[in-house]
Protein backbone atom coordinates (compact mmCIF):
# COMPACT_ATOMS: atom_id res chain seq x y z
CA UNK A 1 0.00 0.00 0.00
CA UNK A 2 2.06 2.90 -1.50
CA UNK A 3 -0.47 5.37 -0.06
CA UNK A 4 0.23 9.40 -0.56
CA UNK A 5 3.47 9.01 -1.19
CA UNK A 6 3.50 7.83 -4.88
CA UNK A 7 0.20 9.88 -5.70
CA UNK A 8 0.17 13.16 -6.78
CA UNK A 9 1.89 13.32 -10.14
CA UNK A 10 0.14 16.04 -11.41
CA UNK A 11 3.16 17.33 -13.64
CA UNK A 12 2.54 19.54 -16.08
CA UNK A 13 2.22 22.96 -15.16
CA UNK A 14 -0.52 25.80 -17.07
CA UNK A 15 0.80 26.46 -20.45
CA UNK A 16 -0.92 29.60 -21.66
CA UNK A 17 -1.18 32.61 -19.33
CA UNK A 18 -5.17 33.01 -18.34
CA UNK A 19 -5.06 36.12 -20.19
CA UNK A 20 -3.60 34.97 -23.41
CA UNK A 21 -6.66 34.94 -26.57
CA UNK A 22 -6.12 31.32 -28.08
CA UNK A 23 -6.76 31.36 -32.04
CA UNK A 24 -6.51 27.86 -32.77
CA UNK A 25 -8.54 27.14 -36.07
CA UNK A 26 -7.77 25.06 -38.86
CA UNK A 27 -5.16 26.37 -41.36
CA UNK A 28 -3.89 25.69 -44.42
CA UNK A 29 -2.07 28.65 -45.20
CA UNK A 30 1.70 27.37 -44.52
CA UNK A 31 2.86 25.71 -47.86
CA UNK A 32 3.53 21.91 -47.64
CA UNK A 33 7.03 22.46 -48.32
CA UNK A 34 7.86 24.38 -45.06
CA UNK A 35 10.08 23.35 -42.54
CA UNK A 36 10.07 23.02 -38.61
CA UNK A 37 10.86 25.74 -37.02
CA UNK A 38 10.08 29.68 -38.43
CA UNK A 39 10.94 32.85 -36.32
CA UNK A 40 8.44 35.88 -36.76
CA UNK A 41 8.75 39.62 -35.99
CA UNK A 42 6.04 40.70 -34.04
CA UNK A 43 3.90 43.34 -35.26
CA UNK A 44 2.23 46.35 -33.51
CA UNK A 45 -1.39 45.40 -32.85
CA UNK A 46 -4.38 46.02 -30.21
CA UNK A 47 -3.69 44.37 -26.79
CA UNK A 48 -5.17 41.24 -25.95
CA UNK A 49 -5.06 40.36 -29.86
CA UNK A 50 -2.60 37.17 -30.84
CA UNK A 51 0.49 38.48 -32.16
CA UNK A 52 0.80 38.75 -36.20
CA UNK A 53 3.93 38.42 -37.92
CA UNK A 54 5.40 37.38 -41.32
CA UNK A 55 7.68 34.71 -41.72
CA UNK A 56 11.01 35.09 -42.58
CA UNK A 57 11.70 30.70 -42.72
CA UNK A 58 14.63 29.73 -45.28
CA UNK A 59 15.46 26.41 -46.38
CA UNK A 60 18.32 25.71 -43.98
CA UNK A 61 16.03 25.57 -40.96
CA UNK A 62 14.59 22.33 -38.99
CA UNK A 63 12.72 20.15 -41.10
CA UNK A 64 9.58 19.08 -40.06
CA UNK A 65 9.30 17.13 -36.61
CA UNK A 66 8.11 14.27 -35.97
CA UNK A 67 6.39 14.67 -32.95
CA UNK A 68 6.46 17.99 -30.27
CA UNK A 69 5.41 17.23 -26.70
CA UNK A 70 3.56 19.99 -24.97
CA UNK A 71 4.69 19.99 -21.32
CA UNK A 72 8.08 18.83 -19.93
CA UNK A 73 6.54 17.69 -16.38
CA UNK A 74 7.46 14.19 -15.64
CA UNK A 75 5.13 12.82 -18.42
CA UNK A 76 6.22 14.29 -21.20
CA UNK A 77 9.84 14.33 -20.55
CA UNK A 78 9.48 10.28 -20.02
CA UNK A 79 7.54 10.62 -23.36
CA UNK A 80 10.30 12.09 -24.90
CA UNK A 81 12.96 9.93 -23.70
CA UNK A 82 11.08 6.66 -24.53
CA UNK A 83 10.78 7.91 -28.03
CA UNK A 84 14.78 8.61 -28.26
CA UNK A 85 16.34 5.74 -26.37
CA UNK A 86 13.57 3.20 -27.00
CA UNK A 87 12.47 4.19 -30.29
CA UNK A 88 15.63 5.75 -31.44
CA UNK A 89 13.62 8.79 -32.42
CA UNK A 90 15.29 11.95 -31.51
CA UNK A 91 13.20 13.92 -34.15
CA UNK A 92 11.42 16.05 -31.48
CA UNK A 93 11.12 18.62 -29.09
CA UNK A 94 9.69 19.07 -25.57
CA UNK A 95 8.52 22.87 -25.05
CA UNK A 96 7.32 23.94 -21.66
CA UNK A 97 5.61 27.26 -20.22
CA UNK A 98 7.57 27.44 -17.37
CA UNK A 99 11.20 28.50 -16.88
CA UNK A 100 11.97 24.58 -15.69
CA UNK A 101 11.09 21.01 -15.81
CA UNK A 102 9.52 18.72 -13.71
CA UNK A 103 5.81 20.01 -13.47
CA UNK A 104 5.36 19.54 -9.81
CA UNK A 105 7.62 17.77 -9.07
CA UNK A 106 9.21 20.23 -6.11
CA UNK A 107 12.31 19.17 -4.16
CA UNK A 108 13.70 21.61 -1.99
CA UNK A 109 17.51 21.72 -0.05
CA UNK A 110 17.83 24.08 2.67
CA UNK A 111 19.65 24.07 6.36
CA UNK A 112 20.43 20.56 6.12
CA UNK A 113 17.33 19.40 5.36
CA UNK A 114 15.92 17.97 2.19
CA UNK A 115 12.47 17.88 1.29
CA UNK A 116 9.34 17.16 -1.56
CA UNK A 117 6.81 19.75 -1.99
CA UNK A 118 4.89 17.55 -4.17
CA UNK A 119 5.13 13.94 -5.03
CA UNK A 120 7.17 12.48 -2.84
CA UNK A 121 8.42 8.96 -3.87
CA UNK A 122 7.53 6.05 -6.58
CA UNK A 123 6.93 2.16 -6.31
CA UNK A 124 9.83 0.43 -8.51
CA UNK A 125 8.31 -1.06 -10.82
CA UNK A 126 10.29 -2.19 -13.92
CA UNK A 127 9.08 0.80 -16.71
CA UNK A 128 10.54 3.47 -14.07
CA UNK A 129 13.75 1.74 -13.40
CA UNK A 130 14.37 1.46 -17.01
CA UNK A 131 13.80 5.11 -17.22
CA UNK A 132 16.28 5.94 -14.02
CA UNK A 133 18.73 3.54 -15.57
CA UNK A 134 18.15 5.29 -19.38
CA UNK A 135 18.68 8.48 -17.29
CA UNK A 136 21.84 8.19 -15.72
CA UNK A 137 20.69 7.59 -12.45
CA UNK A 138 20.69 4.09 -11.36
CA UNK A 139 23.62 5.06 -8.93
CA UNK A 140 21.40 7.56 -7.39
CA UNK A 141 18.54 5.27 -6.84
CA UNK A 142 17.68 5.61 -3.44
CA UNK A 143 15.12 2.45 -1.75
CA UNK A 144 12.99 2.89 1.15
CA UNK A 145 12.94 -0.05 4.20
CA UNK A 146 10.60 -2.89 2.47
CA UNK A 147 9.79 -3.77 6.10
CA UNK A 148 9.37 -0.15 6.95
CA UNK A 149 5.56 -0.60 8.62
CA UNK A 150 2.58 2.34 7.27
CA UNK A 151 -0.20 3.01 9.68
CA UNK A 152 -3.42 4.20 9.93
CA UNK A 153 -4.91 6.03 12.92
CA UNK A 154 -8.23 4.46 14.34
CA UNK A 155 -9.58 4.69 17.49
CA UNK A 156 -7.41 6.84 19.12
CA UNK A 157 -4.13 4.63 18.49
CA UNK A 158 -1.58 4.46 14.84
CA UNK A 159 -2.02 0.22 13.89
CA UNK A 160 0.02 -0.74 11.53
CA UNK A 161 -1.41 -2.08 7.62
CA UNK A 162 -0.94 -5.97 6.75
CA UNK A 163 1.64 -5.67 4.19
CA UNK A 164 -0.22 -8.59 2.32
CA UNK A 165 -3.95 -10.18 2.81
CA UNK A 166 -1.94 -13.08 4.39
CA UNK A 167 -0.60 -10.73 7.61
CA UNK A 168 -4.45 -9.50 8.12
CA UNK A 169 -5.02 -12.12 10.65
CA UNK A 170 -2.35 -10.94 12.92
CA UNK A 171 -3.56 -6.93 13.04
CA UNK A 172 -5.41 -5.25 15.03
CA UNK A 173 -6.67 -2.67 12.84
CA UNK A 174 -9.97 -4.58 12.02
CA UNK A 175 -12.05 -7.19 14.07
CA UNK A 176 -12.38 -10.72 13.53
CA UNK A 177 -15.67 -10.88 12.26
CA UNK A 178 -14.66 -7.72 9.67
CA UNK A 179 -11.78 -10.07 8.85
CA UNK A 180 -13.98 -12.84 8.37
CA UNK A 181 -16.45 -10.77 6.37
CA UNK A 182 -13.56 -9.71 4.04
CA UNK A 183 -12.12 -13.59 3.69
CA UNK A 184 -15.71 -14.81 2.29
CA UNK A 185 -15.93 -11.75 -0.06
CA UNK A 186 -12.96 -11.92 -1.54
CA UNK A 187 -13.44 -15.73 -2.12
CA UNK A 188 -17.01 -15.13 -3.87
CA UNK A 189 -19.79 -15.46 -1.15
CA UNK A 190 -21.49 -11.69 -1.39
CA UNK A 191 -23.40 -9.71 -3.60
CA UNK A 192 -23.07 -10.01 -7.80
CA UNK A 193 -22.00 -7.00 -9.39
CA UNK A 194 -24.52 -4.46 -10.24
CA UNK A 195 -25.53 -3.18 -13.48
CA UNK A 196 -23.99 0.06 -13.27
CA UNK A 197 -20.16 1.44 -12.77
CA UNK A 198 -19.75 1.34 -9.06
CA UNK A 199 -17.70 3.82 -6.64
CA UNK A 200 -14.94 2.88 -4.80
CA UNK A 201 -16.68 2.68 -1.53
CA UNK A 202 -19.81 0.37 -3.45
CA UNK A 203 -17.23 -1.85 -4.77
CA UNK A 204 -15.38 -2.64 -1.80
CA UNK A 205 -18.11 -2.55 0.44
CA UNK A 206 -19.95 -5.12 -1.28
CA UNK A 207 -16.89 -7.40 -1.49
CA UNK A 208 -14.69 -6.89 1.19
CA UNK A 209 -17.07 -5.16 4.07
CA UNK A 210 -17.85 -2.06 6.30
CA UNK A 211 -14.29 -2.32 7.92
CA UNK A 212 -12.23 -2.99 4.84
CA UNK A 213 -13.38 0.35 3.29
CA UNK A 214 -13.71 2.29 6.50
CA UNK A 215 -10.17 1.57 8.03
CA UNK A 216 -8.16 0.58 4.79
CA UNK A 217 -9.70 1.77 1.14
CA UNK A 218 -11.07 5.20 2.68
CA UNK A 219 -8.08 6.65 3.78
CA UNK A 220 -6.54 5.00 1.47
CA UNK A 221 -8.25 7.15 -1.39
CA UNK A 222 -7.15 9.71 0.69
CA UNK A 223 -3.71 9.36 0.61
CA UNK A 224 -3.72 8.42 -3.18
CA UNK A 225 -5.70 10.65 -5.11
CA UNK A 226 -6.87 13.32 -2.14
CA UNK A 227 -10.68 11.86 -3.49
CA UNK A 228 -14.46 10.95 -2.21
CA UNK A 229 -13.95 6.84 -2.48
CA UNK A 230 -17.83 7.55 -3.04
CA UNK A 231 -17.57 9.45 -6.38
CA UNK A 232 -14.02 7.82 -7.35
CA UNK A 233 -14.58 5.01 -9.93
CA UNK A 234 -13.43 1.61 -9.08
CA UNK A 235 -13.01 0.85 -12.75
CA UNK A 236 -11.21 3.44 -13.50
CA UNK A 237 -8.95 4.67 -10.10
CA UNK A 238 -8.27 0.76 -9.15
CA UNK A 239 -8.40 -1.03 -12.57
CA UNK A 240 -6.42 -4.26 -11.72
CA UNK A 241 -8.45 -5.14 -8.69
CA UNK A 242 -11.68 -4.37 -10.80
CA UNK A 243 -10.53 -6.34 -13.46
CA UNK A 244 -9.91 -9.45 -10.94
CA UNK A 245 -13.64 -9.32 -10.28
CA UNK A 246 -14.71 -9.27 -13.57
CA UNK A 247 -12.32 -12.04 -15.13
CA UNK A 248 -12.65 -14.67 -12.37
CA UNK A 249 -16.16 -14.01 -10.53
CA UNK A 250 -14.22 -12.88 -7.38
CA UNK A 251 -11.10 -11.10 -6.22
CA UNK A 252 -9.50 -14.49 -5.17
CA UNK A 253 -11.02 -16.22 -8.18
CA UNK A 254 -9.35 -13.41 -10.78
CA UNK A 255 -5.95 -13.64 -8.66
CA UNK A 256 -6.01 -17.12 -9.68
CA UNK A 257 -6.79 -16.75 -13.44
CA UNK A 258 -3.81 -14.23 -13.61
CA UNK A 259 -1.67 -16.47 -12.36
CA UNK A 260 -2.46 -19.06 -14.77
CA UNK A 261 -2.64 -16.46 -17.24
CA UNK A 262 0.94 -15.62 -16.61
CA UNK A 263 2.14 -19.09 -16.23
CA UNK A 264 1.17 -19.90 -19.50
CA UNK A 265 2.41 -16.42 -20.60
CA UNK A 266 5.58 -15.44 -19.05
CA UNK A 267 7.45 -12.06 -19.56
CA UNK A 268 10.01 -11.46 -21.62
CA UNK A 269 13.52 -11.97 -19.53
CA UNK A 270 14.32 -8.84 -17.24
CA UNK A 271 16.29 -5.88 -18.16
CA UNK A 272 19.75 -7.35 -16.97
CA UNK A 273 21.11 -3.66 -16.68
CA UNK A 274 17.81 -3.05 -13.74
CA UNK A 275 18.06 -2.95 -10.01
CA UNK A 276 16.41 -5.70 -7.91
CA UNK A 277 14.17 -3.89 -5.19
CA UNK A 278 13.80 -6.17 -2.05
CA UNK A 279 10.17 -6.53 -0.88
CA UNK A 280 7.58 -3.60 -1.67
CA UNK A 281 9.07 -0.64 -1.21
CA UNK A 282 9.66 2.95 -3.03
CA UNK A 283 11.88 4.77 -4.50
CA UNK A 284 13.43 8.76 -4.80
CA UNK A 285 17.03 9.98 -5.62
CA UNK A 286 20.22 10.81 -3.63
CA UNK A 287 19.48 14.50 -3.86
CA UNK A 288 15.20 14.23 -4.32
CA UNK A 289 12.98 13.40 -7.47
CA UNK A 290 14.14 16.84 -8.92
CA UNK A 291 16.87 14.45 -10.01
CA UNK A 292 15.05 12.55 -12.68
CA UNK A 293 13.51 15.28 -14.79
CA UNK A 294 16.71 17.28 -14.46
CA UNK A 295 18.59 14.21 -15.59
CA UNK A 296 15.81 13.60 -18.70
CA UNK A 297 16.18 17.63 -19.78
CA UNK A 298 19.96 17.37 -19.62
CA UNK A 299 19.85 13.96 -22.16
CA UNK A 300 17.47 15.36 -24.15
CA UNK A 301 19.52 18.74 -24.48
CA UNK A 302 18.48 21.64 -26.71
CA UNK A 303 15.30 19.36 -27.55
CA UNK A 304 13.99 21.14 -24.57
CA UNK A 305 12.96 24.08 -24.75
CA UNK A 306 11.60 26.72 -21.50
CA UNK A 307 9.51 29.87 -21.40
CA UNK A 308 8.14 28.41 -24.26
CA UNK A 309 4.44 29.14 -23.92
CA UNK A 310 1.82 27.85 -27.02
CA UNK A 311 -0.53 30.28 -28.34
CA UNK A 312 -1.87 28.43 -30.95
CA UNK A 313 -1.91 25.21 -32.75
CA UNK A 314 -3.34 24.93 -36.63
CA UNK A 315 -3.77 21.66 -38.44
CA UNK A 316 -2.22 21.41 -41.97
CA UNK A 317 -3.37 19.72 -45.12
CA UNK A 318 -2.42 16.42 -44.99
CA UNK A 319 1.36 17.78 -43.09
CA UNK A 320 0.56 17.59 -39.64
CA UNK A 321 0.09 20.63 -37.27
CA UNK A 322 1.62 24.22 -36.72
CA UNK A 323 2.18 25.21 -33.37
CA UNK A 324 3.01 29.02 -32.21
CA UNK A 325 4.51 30.14 -29.35
CA UNK A 326 6.00 33.11 -27.63
CA UNK A 327 9.64 33.17 -26.45
CA UNK A 328 12.10 34.67 -24.98
CA UNK A 329 13.53 35.45 -28.22
CA UNK A 330 10.13 36.66 -30.03
CA UNK A 331 7.26 34.29 -31.97
CA UNK A 332 8.19 31.18 -33.01
CA UNK A 333 6.26 28.19 -35.16
CA UNK A 334 7.31 24.81 -35.29
CA UNK A 335 5.73 22.30 -37.76
CA UNK A 336 5.47 18.43 -36.75
CA UNK A 337 3.42 15.55 -37.86
CA UNK A 338 2.38 14.75 -34.07
CA UNK A 339 1.68 16.56 -30.85
CA UNK A 340 1.62 15.30 -27.35
CA UNK A 341 -0.74 17.44 -25.33
CA UNK A 342 1.27 16.64 -21.49
CA UNK A 343 -1.11 19.55 -19.65
CA UNK A 344 -3.70 19.33 -17.24
CA UNK A 345 -7.00 18.27 -19.07
CA UNK A 346 -8.46 22.07 -17.98
CA UNK A 347 -5.28 23.62 -20.22
CA UNK A 348 -5.83 20.66 -23.11
CA UNK A 349 -9.53 21.86 -22.74
CA UNK A 350 -8.40 25.78 -23.31
CA UNK A 351 -6.08 24.39 -26.33
CA UNK A 352 -8.41 22.38 -28.11
CA UNK A 353 -11.66 24.71 -27.96
CA UNK A 354 -11.22 26.04 -31.48
CA UNK A 355 -10.43 22.69 -33.11
CA UNK A 356 -13.17 20.86 -31.66
CA UNK A 357 -15.75 22.51 -29.05
CA UNK A 358 -16.86 18.72 -28.07
CA UNK A 359 -13.02 17.60 -27.41
CA UNK A 360 -13.07 20.82 -25.10
CA UNK A 361 -16.14 20.26 -23.09
CA UNK A 362 -15.05 16.80 -22.39
CA UNK A 363 -11.90 17.51 -20.77
CA UNK A 364 -13.52 20.17 -19.33
CA UNK A 365 -15.42 18.01 -16.67
CA UNK A 366 -12.24 16.40 -14.66
CA UNK A 367 -12.29 17.96 -11.11
CA UNK A 368 -9.22 19.00 -9.32
CA UNK A 369 -9.43 19.34 -6.01
CA UNK A 370 -6.77 21.59 -3.78
CA UNK A 371 -3.76 20.20 -1.54
CA UNK A 372 -1.14 21.57 0.57
CA UNK A 373 2.25 20.10 1.59
CA UNK A 374 3.26 21.44 5.27
CA UNK A 375 6.54 20.51 5.45
CA UNK A 376 7.91 20.83 9.46
CA UNK A 377 10.64 19.09 11.68
CA UNK A 378 10.85 18.90 15.47
CA UNK A 379 13.25 17.72 17.31
CA UNK A 380 13.56 13.54 17.81
CA UNK A 381 13.05 14.11 21.62
CA UNK A 382 9.16 15.34 20.49
CA UNK A 383 8.17 12.13 19.31
CA UNK A 384 6.20 9.91 21.35
CA UNK A 385 7.53 7.02 23.33
CA UNK A 386 5.61 4.68 21.74
CA UNK A 387 5.88 5.47 18.39
CA UNK A 388 10.36 5.15 18.91
CA UNK A 389 12.12 1.96 18.17
CA UNK A 390 16.01 1.67 19.34
CA UNK A 391 15.61 5.16 19.71
CA UNK A 392 14.48 6.18 16.39
CA UNK A 393 10.89 7.04 14.57
CA UNK A 394 10.86 3.92 11.76
CA UNK A 395 8.13 3.53 9.23
CA UNK A 396 6.48 4.81 5.88
CA UNK A 397 3.95 7.40 7.49
CA UNK A 398 0.50 7.18 8.15
CA UNK A 399 -2.91 7.81 7.06
CA UNK A 400 -6.23 9.18 8.65
CA UNK A 401 -9.51 8.29 7.86
CA UNK A 402 -12.03 10.93 7.51
CA UNK A 403 -14.08 9.37 10.62
CA UNK A 404 -11.74 9.91 13.25
CA UNK A 405 -11.71 13.38 13.55
CA UNK A 406 -8.00 14.49 11.91
CA UNK A 407 -8.15 17.15 9.32
CA UNK A 408 -4.76 16.24 7.88
CA UNK A 409 -5.14 13.35 5.16
CA UNK A 410 -1.75 11.28 6.01
CA UNK A 411 1.93 12.04 7.50
CA UNK A 412 4.95 10.69 5.48
CA UNK A 413 8.09 9.99 8.10
CA UNK A 414 10.78 11.11 5.57
CA UNK A 415 13.56 11.43 7.56
CA UNK A 416 12.91 7.82 8.57
CA UNK A 417 12.12 6.89 4.84
CA UNK A 418 15.19 8.19 3.20
CA UNK A 419 19.02 8.90 3.73
CA UNK A 420 20.37 12.22 4.55
CA UNK A 421 16.59 14.00 4.66
CA UNK A 422 16.85 16.36 7.96
CA UNK A 423 20.18 17.25 10.55
CA UNK A 424 21.08 14.71 12.85
CA UNK A 425 18.35 14.46 16.10
CA UNK A 426 15.58 16.30 14.04
CA UNK A 427 12.19 14.42 12.46
CA UNK A 428 11.41 15.54 9.20
CA UNK A 429 7.82 14.91 8.67
CA UNK A 430 6.17 15.36 5.03
CA UNK A 431 2.28 16.07 5.37
CA UNK A 432 -0.87 16.39 3.00
CA UNK A 433 -4.30 18.75 3.54
CA UNK A 434 -6.98 19.21 1.81
CA UNK A 435 -8.33 17.14 -1.06
CA UNK A 436 -11.88 16.64 -2.60
CA UNK A 437 -13.47 16.54 0.75
CA UNK A 438 -11.83 19.54 2.42
CA UNK A 439 -11.75 22.43 -0.54
CA UNK A 440 -12.03 24.79 1.88
CA UNK A 441 -7.95 24.73 2.77
CA UNK A 442 -7.68 27.76 -0.09
CA UNK A 443 -9.07 30.17 2.76
CA UNK A 444 -6.55 29.10 5.05
CA UNK A 445 -3.05 30.88 5.56
CA UNK A 446 0.10 28.87 5.81
CA UNK A 447 0.30 29.78 9.54
CA UNK A 448 -3.21 28.20 9.78
CA UNK A 449 -2.65 24.83 7.50
CA UNK A 450 0.74 24.71 9.90
CA UNK A 451 -1.63 24.71 13.40
CA UNK A 452 -3.80 22.25 11.85
CA UNK A 453 -1.44 19.99 10.91
CA UNK A 454 0.35 20.22 14.68
CA UNK A 455 -2.84 19.65 16.01
CA UNK A 456 -3.46 16.66 14.57
CA UNK A 457 -0.40 15.07 14.79
CA UNK A 458 0.03 16.00 18.23
CA UNK A 459 -2.52 13.63 19.27
CA UNK A 460 -1.08 10.07 18.48
CA UNK A 461 2.53 11.27 16.94
CA UNK A 462 4.30 13.73 18.99
CA UNK A 463 4.14 14.72 22.52
CA UNK A 464 1.21 16.96 23.83
CA UNK A 465 4.04 19.49 25.71
CA UNK A 466 6.57 19.40 22.64
CA UNK A 467 7.63 22.82 21.08
CA UNK A 468 6.53 24.37 17.86
CA UNK A 469 7.81 22.89 14.88
CA UNK A 470 10.42 23.99 12.98
CA UNK A 471 8.23 25.36 9.59
CA UNK A 472 9.90 24.08 6.19
CA UNK A 473 7.79 24.74 3.24
CA UNK A 474 3.75 25.15 2.70
CA UNK A 475 2.93 24.61 -0.77
CA UNK A 476 -0.79 25.02 -1.82
CA UNK A 477 -1.69 23.38 -5.12
CA UNK A 478 -4.91 24.90 -5.96
CA UNK A 479 -5.56 22.05 -8.34
CA UNK A 480 -3.68 19.27 -7.34
CA UNK A 481 -4.91 15.64 -8.42
CA UNK A 482 -7.28 14.79 -11.06
CA UNK A 483 -10.20 13.02 -9.78
CA UNK A 484 -10.71 9.40 -11.24
CA UNK A 485 -14.55 9.40 -10.70
CA UNK A 486 -17.50 7.32 -11.95
CA UNK A 487 -17.81 8.35 -15.96
CA UNK A 488 -14.06 9.12 -16.28
CA UNK A 489 -12.83 6.74 -19.04
CA UNK A 490 -15.86 7.49 -20.92
CA UNK A 491 -15.26 10.76 -20.21
CA UNK A 492 -11.65 10.63 -22.04
CA UNK A 493 -13.01 7.95 -24.70
CA UNK A 494 -15.22 11.13 -26.09
CA UNK A 495 -12.81 13.30 -26.03
CA UNK A 496 -9.94 11.28 -28.08
CA UNK A 497 -13.15 9.93 -30.30
CA UNK A 498 -13.92 13.47 -30.86
CA UNK A 499 -10.19 14.34 -32.24
CA UNK A 500 -10.51 11.50 -33.92
CA UNK A 501 -13.75 11.94 -35.65
CA UNK A 502 -12.55 15.92 -36.16
CA UNK A 503 -10.04 14.75 -38.36
CA UNK A 504 -7.08 15.82 -35.85
CA UNK A 505 -5.29 12.25 -36.11
CA UNK A 506 -1.89 12.27 -34.53
CA UNK A 507 -3.33 14.69 -31.80
CA UNK A 508 -2.37 13.04 -28.45
CA UNK A 509 -3.37 13.79 -25.01
CA UNK A 510 -1.01 12.33 -21.94
CA UNK A 511 -0.52 12.91 -18.76
CA UNK A 512 -1.67 12.14 -15.18
CA UNK A 513 -5.36 12.15 -15.74
CA UNK A 514 -4.97 9.77 -18.78
CA UNK A 515 -2.47 7.29 -17.44
CA UNK A 516 -2.92 7.49 -13.71
CA UNK A 517 -2.14 9.93 -10.60
CA UNK A 518 0.79 7.77 -9.20
CA UNK A 519 4.33 8.82 -10.37
CA UNK A 520 5.12 5.39 -11.62
CA UNK A 521 1.80 5.07 -13.68
CA UNK A 522 3.11 8.69 -15.34
CA UNK A 523 6.25 6.84 -16.48
CA UNK A 524 3.85 3.38 -17.29
CA UNK A 525 2.22 5.16 -19.40
CA UNK A 526 4.60 7.41 -21.29
CA UNK A 527 6.27 4.02 -22.62
CA UNK A 528 2.36 3.44 -23.58
CA UNK A 529 2.28 6.75 -25.18
CA UNK A 530 5.84 6.50 -27.00
CA UNK A 531 4.20 3.04 -28.59
CA UNK A 532 1.18 4.69 -30.10
CA UNK A 533 2.87 7.51 -31.54
CA UNK A 534 5.46 5.62 -33.25
CA UNK A 535 3.19 3.46 -34.41
CA UNK A 536 1.14 6.46 -36.03
CA UNK A 537 4.74 7.97 -37.18
CA UNK A 538 5.28 4.40 -38.91
CA UNK A 539 1.92 4.17 -40.46
CA UNK A 540 2.03 7.77 -41.70
CA UNK A 541 1.86 8.49 -45.42
CA UNK A 542 3.89 11.41 -45.13
CA UNK A 543 6.83 9.83 -43.31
Amino acid sequence: MGGFAVAHCHLASPFISSNSQISLSPSFSIPRHGYGIRRRIRCSIAEGTPALASSSGSSDEMPILDCVVVGAGVSGLCIAQALSTKYRNTNLMVTEARERVGGNITTVEKDGYLWEEGPNSFQPSDPILTMVVDSGLKDDLVLGDPTAPRFVFWDGKLRPVPASPTDLPFFDLMSLPGKIRAGFGAIGLRAPPPGYEESVEEFVRRNLGDEVFERLIEPFCSGVYAGDPSKLSMKAAFGKVWQLEKNGGSIIGGTFKAIQEKSRNPKAPRDPRLPKPKGQTVGSFRKGLMMLPNAISKSLGDKVKLSWRLESISLLRNEGYSLTYATPDGTVSLRSKTVILTVPSYTASTILQPLSAVAADELSKFYYPPVAAVTISYPKEAIRDDRLVDGELKGFGQLHPRSQGVETLGTIYSSALFPNRAPPGRVLLLNYIGGATNTSITSKTESQLVETVDRDIRKMLIKPNASDPFVLGVRLWPRAIPQFTIGHLDVLANARAALNNGGFKGLFLGGNYAAGVALGRCVEGAYEMAAEVTEFLSQNVYR
